[in-house]
């Protein structure tokens, strides 16, 4: 489902960073369009008193993961999707310029679900084949690229469990 909010990689920039985040929308909601009409420009103000505050911004993922471990690729993994914003990483800013983004259907405070973790660990094994740039010791989460202003994947994220079945 494309996106339009991306544009081009800086040519200098090589892909070594893969990032974790969490939407729901409306937040605590899951299910239904409204994250794929959210990253690709149509979503309906009028909707959810929620997408007021969010309906003019411009923003994406590589791809975003349901809760039922359905896959969604918005932005090609050659070009730069808008999902990190203000971000740093190992003193590199605008992480968005070297990075994927993988978004899961989810929230802070609520468990993933089994079928999204197998998904991502799926998925991440994949680009770490065939990106050399990408390692085990690159994948983040959001709030570790901006801390104090992002807070996902959150605490229901289980760190272990993806790198025990990355090891798998």
């Amino acid at each position: 489902m494309p996106s339009p909010n991306f544009n081009q990689r800086p040519a200098t920039a090589a892909l070594s960073l893969l990032v974790i985040h969490n939407i729901s929308l409306p937040p605590g909601e899951f299910g239904g369009t409204h994250i794929c009409d959210f990253f690709t420009n149509c979503l309906d103000a009028d909707a959810h008193p929620y997408f007021r505050e969010i309906v003019d911004l411009r923003v994406s993922a590589h791809l975003l993961i349901r809760r039922d471990g359905d896959v969604v690729q918005f932005v090609s993994f050659h070009d730069r999707a808008w999902h990190a914003g203000q971000s740093c990483f190992d003193g590199a800013e605008n992480c968005n310029d070297f990075s994927l983004g993988i978004e899961l259907e989810g929230s802070d405070d609520k468990p993933y679900t089994d079928q999204q973790y197998r998904c991502l660990a799926a998925l991440v094994r994949v680009l770490l084949a065939h990106y050399p740039g990408l390692s085990k010791q690159r994948i983040v989460g959001h709030s570790d690229i901006a801390p104090g202003r992002k807070t996902d994947p959150g605490p229901c994220f289980d760190w272990r469990r993806l790198s025990a079945a990355l090891e798998a």
